[in-house]
């Protein structure tokens, strides 16, 4: 079913879609505009998410969001509408490095997703926030409630999460704007050519596999990652320090694959590599330094390593000796 513009509001699913076109009196209005005074059932960011993932096409093409309408232009396609998802406060441990009544720095866990999604309400580190604090429900998005920055599931180490909506709100701006320095450590495979550099490559979504991130000098966001090598275990596997200046999707994991070494464990993007003696991806948020919203005091919290890579660590050590770099 293809729905008009008077029905267009409804276009909420994958069992429908819509077919819009663009008026002359239209012309050179934003796309994600367009479609946000178009598609009235739906937020700007559902629809920024549709035409992010390609399921929005503009004469048969993709655009960004940014792009300027042309009058006859007809736009195609559909908004997936979220479940609705109610969630429970659960018991599931995670380690506390720092918390007053604004703010809590913890220690996330390998193995534990951040929010729920994908039909998936129960296990998550949200979950776990809510039953260790239950104002922090409402701060922020109902389904994120606190949540200010999100580490993907294999990756362990520090997170931020602000209490009080006010502070959520001053932490996302931070994050924004870069005035918060992340610095992760990851096991790589193979060795790489410069001891330390910058890498500048934007990333996108894949072209193919939707679900992937891709390098994309054309469609992509600017994305900045530093790297420098700690160790070397017999030409066969780095460790590095990674710092980054942006927060892609993905982001070490695509720069790091796309100089040849991708993330050990990383079945995704280096999936042509031999991950079996690897748990889990070996990507560890490691640090996170800003200023504190309220006092203004410079925080400097550090997470230890997972167990879990510790142990890799020493393995390798043992099987090829381990060779420092700095």
């Amino acid at each position: 079913m293809v729905l008009n513009e008077e029905t267009a509001g409804d276009a909420l699913s994958t069992a429908g879609g819509f077919q819009l076109t663009v008026d002359p009196g239209q012309a050179g209005i934003r796309l994600d505009q367009f479609l946000a005074q178009r598609i009235t059932l739906v937020s700007r960011a559902l629809i920024s998410t549709a035409i992010r993932d390609g399921h929005i096409l503009v004469d048969g093409e993709q655009r960004k969001s940014s792009y300027r309408l042309r009058a006859g232009e007809t736009i195609r396609g559909f908004v997936e509408k979220p479940e609705l998802v109610h969630v429970e406060p659960e018991k599931i441990d995670f380690s506390i490095l720092y918390e007053d009544e604004f703010l809590l720095l913890l220690s996330k866990p390998p193995g534990l997703v951040v929010h729920p999604g994908n039909g998936n309400s129960r296990g998550t580190l949200v979950n776990a926030l809510l039953h260790h604090c239950r104002s922090i429900a409402d701060v922020g998005d109902k389904l994120r409630p606190g949540i200010v920055h999100r580490l993907d599931k294999d990756t362990s180490g520090v997170m931020l999460v602000a209490k009080q909506d006010v502070i959520h709100r001053t932490l996302v701006d931070c994050f924004k704007n870069r005035r918060v320095t992340k610095e992760y450590i990851a096991l790589l495979h193979g060795v790489l050519r410069e001891k330390r550099g910058r890498l500048v490559a934007s990333i996108g979504r894949h072209p193919i596999n939707r679900q992937k991130m891709a390098i994309s000098l054309v469609a992509g966001k600017h994305a900045v990652t530093n790297w420098e090598v700690l160790r070397e275990f017999g030409g066969r596997y780095s460790l590095v320090k990674l710092v980054i200046e942006t927060g892609r999707t993905h982001q070490i994991r695509v720069h790091m694959a796309s100089l040849g070494c991708p993330v050990a464990g990383d079945v995704v993007y280096g999936s042509h590599r031999d991950n079996s003696l690897f748990p889990r991806q070996m990507l560890h948020a490691s640090r996170l330094m800003f200023h504190h919203p309220v006092t203004g005091e410079l925080f400097d919290q550090r997470a230890d390593l997972w167990p879990d890579f510790q142990e890799i660590l020493e393995d390798l050590e043992h099987r090829y000796g381990g060779e420092e770099t700095r």
